[in-house]
């Protein structure tokens, strides 16, 4: 099992590892920095370096239970020792949104009781999906307006692990539509202080600041209880 080093440390641009396997096109490694495609989230890039040649790494995805990093052309040898290094902008814009999406959603949540039923985050924009009949846009403006505020304070993103029961008794620890409570002994909770608490395994910003400007991109009427809305950041 890979040990994922981005749990722990959000910030970690290199790391040293060992390839433990090669897979078709790709590569498991002891431990990453890389962020698989996950929690919404479309994932890392970057580069492993192994004796002065570069392996370009295109996507990482969890197949089978295990991460992979998937490399254009030839591989790295299995036991070899590679220094990774990710697209830093890329990862960095990705959590920009992410936590721009738990400020948004949580607002949703909080005026209208809105869950989020499914969404994708990349570099260039979030789209989040939402259990609502209707979606004015009044509603969006205020959101935007309660979402804005919260990152001009620059309040701090916390991550932390507690328990599983004692992370239930928290209410709405669990936001996702029709999402089963996760059956691991231990969550990773991320929280920002008086707007929102949740079980989450993605990557975040350390602080609301970060985020910029979280700027409206536009709407989808998807049916009855499935309104989307696509928002990004600005500077």
């Amino acid at each position: 099992m890979t040990k994922e080093l981005y749990l722990e440390d959000q910030y970690l641009k290199e790391f040293d590892a060992t390839v433990v396997r090669r897979v078709d096109n790709g590569v498991i490694l002891d431990q990453t920095a890389f962020f698989p495609r996950k929690s919404g989230l479309e994932g890392d890039r970057g580069v492993l370096i192994a004796n002065g040649e570069e392996y370009p790494v295109s996507s990482v995805r969890v197949v089978d239970g295990e991460i992979v990093h998937i490399i254009e052309g030839d591989l790295p040898a299995e036991g070899e020792r590679v220094h990774g290094v990710l697209d830093w902008e890329n990862r960095y814009r990705q959590m920009r949104l992410h936590t721009a999406v738990h400020i948004f959603s949580a607002f949703m949540y909080e005026l209208y009781g809105a869950e989020v039923s499914g969404g994708h985050i990349n570099a260039e924009k979030a789209r989040i999906q939402y259990t609502v009949d209707q979606l004015t846009p009044e509603m969006i403006d205020e959101v935007l307006q309660r979402a804005n505020e919260v990152v001009k304070k620059d309040l701090p993103v916390k991550v932390y692990w507690l328990p599983r029961e004692e992370a239930l008794k928290i209410p709405g620890i669990v936001k996702l539509a029709a999402k089963m409570p996760p059956s691991i002994e231990r969550w990773r909770i991320v929280e920002i202080p008086g707007v929102d608490i949740q079980a989450d395994g993605g990557v975040h910003v350390a602080r609301t600041g970060e985020v910029g400007k979280i700027v409206f991109l536009k709407k989808e009427n998807k049916g009855k209880g499935r309104k989307a809305v696509h928002i990004t950041v600005k500077p």
